[in-house]
């Protein structure tokens, strides 16, 4: 028996996604068929124990590849991984995110919040109302005893989740069963080692796969974007603006 602790929205992604829709020419000397036969290889490689390097230098080759088919395509969460599961590992998320964005991900998304955790979570109890209750929304946890089995149909049934697992009886200071990511229904990541980790690996995959904030989340991502990761601040929102000017005044 397991508690499940996870962050649950509904079936609904905004139209247009937020993140970069550019991708970069194929590497001199390759095309279509030198990058398939490459993807191909890594479907072996990742399976070859320690072999970190090769792999990361075949998933560097081919991400012009890869991001054209992201775009283009726009593929489904469960067909992608199949054909790219060397993308869904704690390191390469990292790597194609700074690809896309030239910047860190776990390390700069971790210095900021260190910055800013304990001002952001004064102003957002400050705030009340609104702001309050959609930044609380990634946040909101439940727990629910149930067979493992029951616990993977309702994670299939979720759009997108950080979830945590406990051990039924064990208080919060005890190790985590497990911390994962879901996105429409697919276990994407497991075995994480925080829940910020988690959270940082789920802003990098939402870039790595070009899908759109949640509607429902949409402020808390959009804070975790522009005040977190302090990329795109000049296109805040009005909400976002507000607290990012509240969080300055009361450093």
């Amino acid at each position: 028996m397991f508690h499940l602790n996870c962050v649950k929205t509904i079936r609904h992604h905004n139209a247009n996604p937020p993140f970069s829709t550019f991708y970069p020419s194929f590497p001199t000397g390759a095309n279509l068929e030198s990058l398939e036969k490459e993807r191909l290889e890594l479907l072996t490689d990742i399976r070859i124990r320690n072999n970190n390097r090769v792999i990361a230098d075949k998933m560097a080759h081919t991400f012009a590849y890869r991001r054209q088919e992201v775009v283009n395509q726009e593929p489904g969460i469960k067909d992608f991984k199949d054909r790219w599961p060397a993308l869904f590992q704690q390191k390469e998320i990292n790597a194609e995110f700074q690809r896309i964005m030239t910047i860190p991900l776990e390390e700069k998304f971790m210095a900021q919040l260190d910055i800013h955790s304990s001002q952001l979570i004064t102003v957002i109890r400050a705030k009340g109302g609104s702001t309050s209750q959609k930044t609380a929304d990634i946040m909101d946890i439940f727990d629910q005893d149930s067979r493992t089995d029951d616990l993977q149909k309702e994670m299939e049934e979720l759009t997108m989740a950080v979830f945590v697992i406990r051990k039924e009886g064990e208080g919060l200071q005890e190790p985590l069963a497990d911390i994962g990511i879901i996105i429409e229904g697919v276990e994407v990541l497991n075995e994480l080692p925080s829940v910020a980790s988690a959270c940082a690996l789920l802003l990098g995959l939402l870039y790595a796969l070009n899908i759109a904030y949640p509607k429902p989340l949409h402020f808390t991502f959009e804070v975790l974007q522009k005040i977190i990761m302090q990329l795109d601040q000049h296109k805040m929102s009005a909400k976002v603006q507000s607290l990012y000017g509240r969080l300055q005044s009361s450093e």
